[in-house]
């Protein structure tokens, strides 16, 4: 579409009417009821235009507040003025502003990596769940269902695509049991459940059966080993708050980073982790650049240190108009090592505990725990009740006492910044506790098609894993927190010294930038 506009049309103007970003404020909103992002573009064409003559496209945005002051700006608006920013010439390229200044000369994030892919695209729910007893009981339940149309209903099958009950499979996912007849004619239990990767930092379960699942992205289930890490990120938006990556250790879903797709980058290219999914060309860069060798786990490690944090994120707020993260790579031998060794902690801290251990540096193996004193604790009155009290219907903070509140039971010693720590504007613990509380439905929106009543199958009460989980997420929320100020200062430091050069397209080049010469 955009190529055929520019070669249709002589000028384009785009006005972006939501620099708020997705799910702004009402009332910033231009349509009260729409909380994507919206804009307004006007394409025009003078006479005698050639095809071959890409169009001007100018870009603007309307400023941030009320929608009575957008509507003001667009009345004041004017074609002619000359802050109206050019778009990139190139036929298929994006309609935003060039990318600009320190930003342009910063590496993008996937031409660092050989292979960068979608999440697991799971297609149907019902067959995540926080805990494997769930998955169990709709299993059950589908493959006893007798009526071939209810139990159709229950599998939840897309209009058009090529996944039913009736369907058999040609091949498994890797690591993992392969049946090939049909679901229909299934009378085993459920091939065993594995931990995965649902939203970041909530790690859940899915049945691992190329049958249920419409897009398993096999090269990640092929990739996967218990040395494997995976860094997600939005593709159709831009971070808006909170850290512009997330990692973990587990296969990822497709809406991983936020609960908005994104796109997903292994570390390693296979399952032995001898093969680098670390572009060759990065690693020889860096090593001509810092004068040392540099590993994948380095180069992980420090884009865990320099993007996993909120102040990255503020820092170029201004830049991620334009879609396409980049990560500023120091020249700083000593400034790079700094950054590896506090990614990490990073990494093992999004995983964890599972990746990147190292007991000797204060980094062992298991669920990681803040100092005695500062840990989240339940005292013997604030458990939270299993059945057969229901499943809890609400989550609330009492910020004198730093208390959460789940229905009848609480957390104590909960910091503000635990309780609001955000990816993009996704509250972590809102969308935890969402997929265990009694009431998991979400709004409808349009014509959007109900769930698989398997959805309602769910435990009577609360779980005591839930609890588990939800004190180890706490305990990485807390000592993440506490890295940020480390985090914010070395981005900074790298900001401010020589960079490693990128050419034009993306390619790393031996040289450096910045106002100091390279070491």
């Amino acid at each position: 579409m955009r190529d055929d506009l520019r070669r249709t049309c002589s000028d384009i103007f785009v006005i972006d009417c939501s620099p708020e970003g997705h799910q702004p404020d009402v009332p910033t909103r231009i349509f009260e009821g729409v909380q994507q992002p919206v804009c307004i573009v006007l394409a025009a064409r003078k006479l005698g235009k050639g095809p071959n003559d890409p169009a001007r496209v100018r870009f603007r945005a309307l400023p941030t507040g009320k929608r009575e002051e957008k509507f003001a700006a667009l009345a004041a608006l004017s074609l002619d003025a000359e802050d109206w920013i050019d778009c990139p010439g190139d036929w298929r390229g994006p309609f935003l502003p060039q990318a600009g200044g320190k930003w342009a000369d910063l590496a993008p994030l996937g031409a660092l990596f050989d292979y960068g892919g979608s999440g697991v695209m799971p297609g149907r729910t019902w067959i995540i769940a926080p805990d494997k007893r769930t998955l169990e009981s709709r299993w059950e339940r589908l493959v006893t269902e007798k009526n071939a149309d209810k139990r159709e209903q229950f599998f939840h099958p897309h209009e058009g695509g090529d996944k039913t009950s009736t369907k058999a499979s040609k091949v498994g996912l890797t690591g993992h049991e392969f049946r090939s007849h049909s679901v229909a004619n299934d009378k085993e239990k459920m091939i065993t459940p594995t931990r995965y990767a649902f939203r970041s930092f909530d790690r859940q379960w899915i049945i691992p059966d190329n049958r249920l699942i419409n897009r398993p992205n096999p090269t990640l289930w092929k990739v996967w080993s218990d040395k494997q890490v995976f860094a997600t990120a939005l593709e159709r938006a831009s971070p808006k708050s909170g850290p512009a990556i997330t990692l973990t250790n587990l296969i990822p879903d497709l809406d991983h980073y936020n609960g908005r797709g994104g796109r997903v980058y292994p570390l390693w290219a296979n399952a032995q982790a001898t093969q680098s999914n670390v572009r060759a060309e990065i690693l020889q860069a860096l090593a001509m650049a810092l004068g040392a060798p540099v590993g994948p786990e380095d180069v992980m490690a420090y884009i865990a240190a320099v993007m996993a944090h909120p102040a990255f994120t503020a820092r170029f707020k201004v830049d991620l108009v334009r879609l396409g993260l980049r990560l500023p790579l120091t020249a700083d031998k000593a400034l790079f090592d700094e950054a590896a060794a506090l990614g990490r902690e990073v990494v093992w801290l999004h995983c964890y505990g599972e990746r990147f251990v190292d007991a000797a540096g204060g980094r062992p193996k298991g669920p990681p725990r803040l100092p005695e004193n500062e840990r989240p604790t339940i005292p013997a009155d604030g458990a939270i009740p299993g059945a057969p009290e229901p499943l809890p219907e609400t989550m609330d903070y009492e910020a004198p006492k730093r208390r959460l509140v789940i229905g009848k039971g609480f957390v104590d010693n909960v910091t503000p910044a635990m309780r609001n720590y955000e990816v993009s504007g996704k509250t972590v613990l809102d969308q935890w506790f969402s997929y265990r509380r009694r009431d998991r439905t979400k709004p409808m929106i349009g014509d959007r098609r109900p769930p698989s009543p398997l959805e309602k199958i769910q435990p009577d009460g609360w779980l005591a894993e839930y609890t588990e989980d939800l004190l180890n997420l706490l305990n990485v929320l807390g000592r993440l927190v506490a890295l940020e100020p480390r985090q914010a200062d070395l981005l900074d430091r790298i900001v401010a010294g020589p960079l490693v050069a990128v050419a034009a397209g993306g390619a790393l080049e031996s040289g450096t930038t910045g106002d100091e010469p390279s070491p």
